[in-house]
């Protein structure tokens, strides 16, 4: 999905230090765990590719976007029922930066052809009408993104909130790092989310075409509600409390002076 992220959540300020070494903590917890205990709570899935196209609009125009949101959602929702897609959204960005987004729409396929027929599709016929909202932006960049740690809730969902959290690996890491890190450690944390509706989809995202430091990579979750994420930040707090392993694992393969977060409001279709 995004990066969900995504690309532009590298420039970002730091997140606060109690919610760095929270995760941090969770991470190699779960590191320390049997590798026996470890296969059964994650595997990587087939690849799911992603595709998000960032959007600046000058502040006079977001209330354009519904109409413009709607007529691409249609192609979309389409795309969807053909097989070509498995979910789609768009997002509006409630912490700004100067050198960030202020909007995105995105979709993903198990197929990389899905992703590309789909962006031909929207594109064409972006361009043969004039009048559409995203002629006005002042930006646009795109990400083109693979996962094979995620999962959601089929249905659709209106006023839910994203948040995207980067992570860079420091230059000696292992190469299975993200594996290491997602089978062990955050993709459990995540089921337990996901069974609980604390969150409706979440997804461990790389880039496939590579425009920023290919040793990133982006932590999405999405919740239903704020209330949500309250009970993401309370099941952090609670799990580590009750974990009663505590080493450097984490610590030891992410350079943390590069996190960045990034939160936003989203309408989203999983199917």
């Amino acid at each position: 999905m995004r990066q969900t992220g995504m690309l532009w959540a590298a420039k970002k300020l730091l997140s606060r230090n109690s919610f760095r070494v929270g995760v941090a903590l969770v991470l190699a917890v779960m590191c320390a765990l049997p590798i026996a205990a470890q296969s059964k709570m994650a595997d990587e899935k087939q690849p799911m590719y992603g595709y998000v196209a960032f959007w600046v609009f000058p502040r006079d125009k977001w209330t354009e976007l519904e109409k413009g949101n709607a007529e691409t959602e249609a192609m979309l929702q389409k795309a969807m029922q053909s097989g070509a897609l498995v979910n789609y959204g768009t997002d509006d960005v409630l912490v700004h930066s100067t050198e960030g987004p202020t909007h995105d729409n995105w979709w993903s396929s198990m197929s990389i052809a899905g992703i590309l027929n789909t962006l031909e599709q929207v594109r064409g016929a972006n361009l043969a009408n004039n009048t559409n909202i995203r002629n006005s932006a002042n930006k646009h960049w795109d990400a083109f993104t693979i996962s094979r740690y995620y999962n959601w809730k089929p249905g659709s969902y209106k006023g839910a909130y994203t948040r995207v959290s980067y992570f860079r690996f420091k230059p000696d890491a292992p190469d299975d790092g993200l594996k290491t890190l997602a089978v062990n450690g955050l993709v459990p944390f995540y089921e337990k989310l996901l069974a609980s509706g604390a969150i409706i989809e979440y997804e461990i995202d790389e880039e496939y075409i590579h425009t920023e430091n290919p040793a990133g990579f982006w932590a999405v979750v999405v919740s239903p509600n704020a209330e949500g994420l309250d009970k993401v930040a309370t099941g952090l707090r609670d799990y580590m409390k009750t974990s009663p392993l505590f080493g450097p694992a984490a610590g030891g393969m992410i350079d943390w002076t590069s996190h960045r977060d990034y939160l936003m409001r989203t309408n989203a279709t999983f199917k």
